[in-house]
């Protein structure tokens, strides 16, 4: 890992990610997340504001950057409930089967490498009267945007983490043996169009 991916890129992607409207998008997925609850991706922590204490028994937040997880400490002293931090890749979770009731993912399917080896361990480890909620951007359902994202994301990830702009979130979903409960979509205010294409909802153990 270089200086930059180690100390200037966790800065960046807390900056982007601290936006209002993506801001505005992690309140509408994150409160309902309950009980036992894992976080795939937690970056710097700013989805812990968000979660209701009342219904949260504990989080365990899945994050394999270093950087990332010392900008989530002091957040992370704000949570109102049991914490435990999980330093690996989303492709390896070490939680046992049907053991979590709420997987939360907001902007994180985009960076990892093995998506579908990552869903599928979410699955292992969902209850099956649980529940993944996820806020995510990917492909464009319009021709010109989508052409553009293909065409940026050869190069895109190079300096952004690893990000890729064209992925098709509700069919990998689908894919890994999950039921799309709900589903909303959008391009977020005050973002490119190219890399502002919003998916955001509820799914369940197909």
């Amino acid at each position: 890992m270089g200086l930059y991916d180690r100390y200037l890129l966790p800065k960046i992607i807390d900056k982007v990610s601290s936006m209002r409207p993506i801001m505005r998008q992690r309140s509408k997925v994150v409160p309902r997340a309950r009980g036992r609850v894992l976080e795939i991706g937690m970056g710097s922590g700013l989805n812990i504001p968000f979660y209701d204490p009342a219904k949260v028994e504990m989080l365990y937040g899945l994050e394999p950057s270093a950087g990332m997880r010392e900008l989530a400490a002091d957040r992370v002293k704000q949570a109102k409930f049991k914490f435990e931090f999980i330093d690996l890749p989303g492709e390896e979770i070490p939680l046992d089967d049907n053991s979590i009731d709420t997987v939360v993912s907001t902007f994180t399917f985009c960076t990892i490498p093995d998506l579908e080896k990552a869903l599928a361990g979410m699955r292992r480890v969902l209850r099956p009267d649980g529940q993944m909620l996820f806020c995510e951007h990917g492909l464009a359902p319009d021709a010109e945007v989508a052409k553009w994202q293909n065409r940026v994301n050869s190069f895109w990830g190079t300096f952004t983490g690893g990000c890729n702009l064209n992925r098709r979130m509700p069919q990998l979903i689908e894919a890994a043996g999950f039921s799309i409960e709900s589903l909303e979509t959008m391009y977020l205010p005050g973002t490119p169009r190219f890399m502002g294409f919003n998916y955001w909802g509820a799914a369940n153990k197909a």
